[in-house]
């Protein structure tokens, strides 16, 4: 006879025990769902935090400044005096539409779990150089700055002495300081694009403080080396992002750092049949993090990049609460309004509100990034093509997450609307 496993009943499954994870499991358990299970494929939780050992952590949620394992921990200590069931070595090989999730490793073997509403948490990964195309051998000494920070801050490794980056994201900015201060010589910090892609904070205390040039507009165009880098070639690139010839410049160097943007991990995510966003690369949610199947729910990077962990886990007590609505049968009925990137406006999330006409609104939070920089604009939400809410900002760059906040009036003016808008613009609307 043929022995079935039988499905492990949960009222909510949370896959991922990084921040957000640890955020909506804490925030379901203070909602009163009991039967939560946290299911973590590293053999310890707390995610990306525990190798970012750099402060400036927790200013927004704890007032205090803390480091990532400082701030991780207080989630795994809050979620361990709570009781919730966290299982980490546990990789999760698929959700289901139905939230039936499959998952296996060494202390459990393979499992199966039916849940009645799943958290979808699993945080982002770092772009490989198979996604850039640059010219030049495949030797040794060529790393994410994601792995470089693992290596030194976990593992007691220097990838190298002579360091270029490539991409000026927040990780290759802290990582440009950390090689610094472990001895090596960070001869560049090189961006494709006219901005940084990181926080201005990060600009000024990683490379600015340290006199680690960076390189605007400009590109790696050739990798040197055959068993391990020996140089490479960074070029100024055009308004196309072309490189132009003449504007090479040659650096010697026995490693590249790669800090090129990070990737929502959404295979699970796409797996379980939601809608993906083209813009933010994450699930398409409502403003309760909902996605397009009912039930699953998802928060952090892994619907959408943030730049502050802080709010990744207000982000995510927001998803750990609706989880917890839904098994109870508390969640919210109306009409899904589609929310769409106006000009300037790039990912806004929530993609979708869902208002009830004559109920009592809730303010509804709508994140997004500028598609460059911009001095002195207004954000500017329309319904319908009219303006319900103006909001003027001193400056707005790419490497920062914008929020703007719809309160109870402002939404109450969109509940007939077919479309709310988020755009920028340099002149101030009438609402």
């Amino acid at each position: 006879m043929k022995n079935e496993l039988s499905a492990i009943q949960v009222d909510i499954l949370i896959v991922g025990a990084g921040p957000a994870g640890l955020a909506a499991a804490i925030a379901a358990k203070k909602a009163g769902v009991d039967s939560l299970v946290v299911l973590e494929r590293e053999e310890n939780a707390g995610g990306i935090l525990r190798q970012c050992i750099h402060n400036g952590f927790g200013l927004h949620r704890f007032k205090e400044e803390l480091t990532g394992p400082e701030y991780a921990q207080r989630d795994i200590d809050t979620a361990h005096e709570m009781e919730i069931d966290v299982r980490t070595g546990v990789t999760v090989l698929s959700v289901t539409k139905d939230k039936t999730v499959t998952a296996i490793s060494k202390k459990y073997g393979l499992q199966i779990f039916q849940a009645k509403a799943v958290v979808l948490a699993m945080g982002c990964r770092e772009r490989p150089r198979g996604a850039l195309a640059i010219p030049g051998t495949r030797c040794a000494g060529i790393y994410s700055a994601g792995t470089a920070q693992k290596f030194v801050n976990l593992e007691g490794f220097m990838p190298g002495r002579r360091v270029v980056i490539l991409g000026s994201g927040d990780i290759g900015l802290i990582m440009a300081r950390r090689m610094t201060l472990q001895g090596a010589k960070v001869l560049a910090c090189v961006e494709l694009m006219p901005f940084s892609s990181g926080l201005n904070r990060n600009i000024v205390q990683c490379l600015h403080d340290y006199n680690i040039p960076l390189y605007l507009s400009h590109t790696v165009t050739d990798i040197h080396g055959k068993e391990r880098v020996t140089g490479v070639t960074v070029s100024k690139v055009d308004e196309n992002r072309r490189p132009i010839p003449g504007t090479e410049i040659e650096f010697e160097c026995d490693t590249l750092l790669l800090s090129v943007g990070l990737i929502p991990e959404n295979e699970l995510t796409i797996g379980a049949g939601v809608d993906i966003s083209p813009a933010t690369s994450g699930a398409v949610v409502d403003d309760t993090l909902q996605t397009s199947v009912p039930g699953i729910f998802a928060c952090g990077n892994v619907l959408h990049v943030h730049d502050l962990v802080d709010f990744v886990s207000g982000e995510s007590f927001k998803a750990g609460q609706a989880a917890a609505d839904f098994v109870q049968g508390k969640a919210r009925a109306g009409r899904l309004i589609p929310v769409k990137d106006g000009a300037g406006v790039r990912g806004a999330v929530p993609q979708q509100i869902r208002l009830d006409k004559g109920a009592e609104h809730a303010g509804v939070d709508i994140m997004f990034r500028p598609d460059r920089v911009y001095q002195n604009p207004y954000v500017v939400v329309t319904a319908d093509g009219k303006p319900v809410f103006s909001q003027k900002k001193m400056i707005m760059a790419p490497g920062e997450m914008a929020n703007i906040t719809l309160n109870a009036k402002q939404l109450a003016a969109c509940e007939d609307a077919q479309v709310i808008e988020v755009a920028i613009s340099q002149e101030k609307p009438e609402c």
